[in-house]
């Protein structure tokens, strides 16, 4: 770790570190400028960013792996009991190795076999999606209690003391960036709308991922406002190099520390001020890339945590963000249409899956 010149407290592997201890219900504006200053500095520069003394405790999160990896860990049968629904549009439960697809397409190319080759190459991964049982639009598939018990009590607890902690960072983002009203973006955000994702991504031959036979989760960007990322010791998740387009770098893990990355929506909120960086997961540093005698991989567990508006908002540049050098780049959308957009060329239809 070093300092930065830009008065960001330090920096891994050339991701900055910001450290939010100073902002309480007592700081001064000041003292939540300092800090918000770094975080915008630091989203500007490379659009990821390590978030530590945060607001979620270290005995919580390894709670929440613990309770990932009971679920991965369950028979498939079992698992299949809370199953992700058909297609593109509800975004909960279970997804099986190779069903999801993850890529940097925007779903509005003019390429009617563009997902058939994208799914040429399966994604090696298994997750579970979890949402506010508030939010009709996209309701939970829960496992039946007697399958895992406290799950989904724990689930819904981790939920929302997430939310907790995004709604600092947001208030952060809004100061950083210039507005004078520190909750601008919270007023788009109810909580309901989020997604909290558990990720496992199992033991395979590190040779079918240096082949391209299979990959762990291909090169993109978030769709929403910001992801919060918790990750196990396995590394694997890099970053786009902020300085050379196509290159990517480690996003070690760090103890304790959340990964924040800024999403397609604040980038175009803020006119490219602030950057949706693209990343991806792919094989754990050489080091530590194999487990036993197979070569196989070591399992990776990540929870990352999906900020989003709600449902009608309509997101458009800032005034703020905008004058005679730096015209709008971007029209205004709706995010429901621009998250179905994105979504579509990730599940298939439940036509073309039959």
């Amino acid at each position: 770790m070093g300092s930065l010149s830009d008065g960001t407290s330090a920096e891994l592997g050339g991701i900055p570190i910001v450290d939010f201890a100073g902002w309480t219900a007592g700081s001064s504006r000041k003292e939540k400028q300092t800090i918000a200053s770094r975080l915008s500095n630091a989203c500007q520069r490379v659009g990821f960013v390590y978030i530590v003394n945060h607001r979620i405790s270290h005995e919580n999160v390894e709670e929440a792996f613990a309770w990932s990896k009971k679920l991965f860990d369950l028979k498939q049968e079992e698992k299949m009991l809370a199953p992700h629904p058909p297609g593109h549009v509800v975004h909960r439960g279970y997804s099986w190795p190779g069903l999801e697809k993850v890529s940097n397409s925007m779903g509005d190319e003019d390429d009617a076999d563009l997902q058939t080759k994208l799914r040429q190459v399966s994604d090696m991964k298994e997750s579970y999606e979890i949402g506010s049982d508030d939010y009709t639009d996209q309701p939970n598939v829960w496992l039946p209690e007697d399958v895992l018990p406290g799950f989904r009590k724990f689930m819904t607890n981790f939920y929302w003391d997430s939310w907790e902690n995004a709604k600092m960072i947001l208030q952060a983002m809004a100061i950083g960036i210039g507005l004078n009203d520190q909750d601008y973006f919270l007023r788009y955000h109810s909580g309901h709308e989020n997604q909290l994702r558990l990720l496992h991504y199992p033991p395979i031959p590190a040779s079918d991922i240096e082949n391209q036979s299979m990959t762990r989760m291909d090169a993109h960007s978030d769709w929403g406002s910001i992801t919060m990322l918790f990750q196990d010791d396995c590394g694997g998740l890099q970053i786009e190099n902020p300085n050379k387009a196509g290159e990517f770098m480690d996003a070690k893990p760090l103890q304790d520390a959340i990964v924040l990355n800024v999403g397609d929506l604040l980038q175009r909120w803020s006119n490219d001020v602030l950057k949706s960086s693209l990343h991806r997961v792919t094989l754990p540093p050489r080091q530590d890339r194999f487990t036993g005698n197979e070569k196989l991989t070591k399992a990776r567990y990540s929870i990352p945590y999906f900020v989003g508006p709600m449902g009608k908002s309509v997101i458009e540049t800032l005034p703020s963000c905008v004058d005679e050098k730096h015209p709008a780049k971007y029209k205004p959308i709706n995010w429901d249409d621009y998250r179905l957009m994105r979504g579509s060329m990730q599940y298939e239809s439940p036509e073309k899956a039959a």
